[in-house]
């Protein structure tokens, strides 16, 4: 520990504070997602006075230590040592100390190992705080232009095609926004699936390093969305992506049988009956049927 950063201190804009004590337990704390300004005070006080950070990675969480002047001890904590490292920490949450969870960016647990330690702190009998802030989810949304009242977070897709489909069939139907986090060599490909399977006209947004220099948030429907991402260059950052909740009220009669005609140019009668459902959550099985008796009228 260096002299000029005492244990328990953090330093902002250059004036010096000193942290107040913390009582024993596991506090989650909330990092930037991309400025380091956008950090609490509090979040700043609660890991300069914490006996251990763990983190995902320790040169990230390093660099932003280092920004506040905060001397406070790392271990990482991270999917692939977890089941390693949680018996460590729940000791020294046993020897009445304090520990602080932080992970990369935003806020820890949102699609992070982080819930696992929780369960098990909270199970041994330990207290846990939440210590508030950044989070890439609701940045994205509350800048999307899509409705906020309510919404879905559905974190990462499934990585292969079939899966991902199946999701967002599953997914289609939800009442609110739906949210995703993407990685950026599949934003093209998942944004020309989710046009694919919930309909090119729904109404989406993708948001793209969120509070940084090079911060894009892109509106429109998903089909002019897919068309302009399979054009371009693999973009580059942290993704989110956001599609409107489904129409209220589904299609007319003339609605679906259009849509259905389409299809059956392409597709068979159990896949367009699959699709048009997926898109409107209207019963499958009534679907099926329309398209068979469609069938029939053109044999006819």
């Amino acid at each position: 520990m260096s002299a000029d950063r005492p244990k328990g201190s953090f330093s902002v804009e250059g004036h010096a504070f000193e942290a107040p004590p913390l009582a024993p337990g596991l506090y989650l704390v909330a990092t930037p997602i991309g400025h380091l300004g956008d950090i609490s005070l509090r979040a700043l006080a609660t890991l300069a006075a914490a006996d251990v950070v763990a983190c995902e990675d320790t040169r990230i969480t390093t660099r932003l230590l280092r920004r506040y002047a905060i001397d406070a001890p790392l271990v990482a904590y991270h999917e692939h040592n977890a089941a390693r490292q949680r018996p460590k920490l729940l000791a020294a949450l046993a020897e009445g100390k304090r520990v602080a969870l932080v992970s990369d960016a935003g806020t820890p647990l949102v699609s992070d190992p982080g819930y696992r330690l929780v369960r098990e702190v909270l199970a041994a009998g330990h207290a846990v705080y939440p210590i508030p802030g950044p989070s890439a989810l609701l940045a994205a949304l509350v800048v999307s232009g899509l409705p906020t009242d309510s919404f879905f977070f559905a974190g990462f897709l499934p990585p292969k095609s079939a899966a991902r489909k199946k999701r967002l069939a599953a997914l289609a139907a939800v009442p609110g926004t739906l949210v995703f986090y993407e990685s950026p060599h599949r934003t093209a490909v998942a944004l020309a699936e989710m046009a694919e399977t919930l309909g090119p006209g729904r109404k989406a947004a993708v948001a793209r390093e969120l509070t940084k220099i090079h911060e894009t948030v892109r509106r429109g429907t998903l089909g002019e969305l897919a068309a302009a991402f399979a054009e371009e260059q693999e973009p580059k950052g942290e993704i989110v992506i956001l599609l409107a909740p489904p129409e209220e009220a589904g299609p007319d009669r003339a609605g679906i049988d259009e849509s259905l005609a389409a299809m059956l140019e392409s597709m068979s009668a159990s896949e367009a009956a699959a699709t048009l459902a997926a898109r409107t959550g209207l019963p499958r099985r009534d679907l099926y049927r329309r398209v068979l008796a469609l069938r029939r009228a053109r044999e006819d």
